[in-house]
């Protein structure tokens, strides 16, 4: 392997981790309001925190539509749970 093949297997590297650790259409690892900071921030647990999530990636990773199809079914799912917790109240 040569000096060039070496760089280009790190910089290859160095992407496939930034799309498991902090990928581009959460924020980025700089971005003060990358999506997981702001879930765990708030402690807004599973669904309410895949709801930020699929918001926040609207149109920066699959079709916007299907991104806030699956945000809304997210919320959705936290009021059915929230209204079926009261009844029980």
């Amino acid at each position: 392997m040569n000096n060039r093949e070496a760089i280009f297997t790190i910089d290859e590297e160095q992407v496939k981790k930034e799309l498991v650790n902090h990928p581009q259409h959460y924020g980025g690892k700089n971005n003060p309001y990358e999506a997981i900071k702001v879930i765990e921030a708030w402690n807004l647990g599973f669904c309410l925190g895949n709801t930020i999530k699929y918001i926040s990636r609207a149109g920066k990773k699959d079709d916007t539509i299907q991104e806030l199809e699956k945000a809304l079914w997210y919320l959705k799912r936290e009021l059915k749970k929230l209204k079926d917790g009261k009844e029980d109240s």
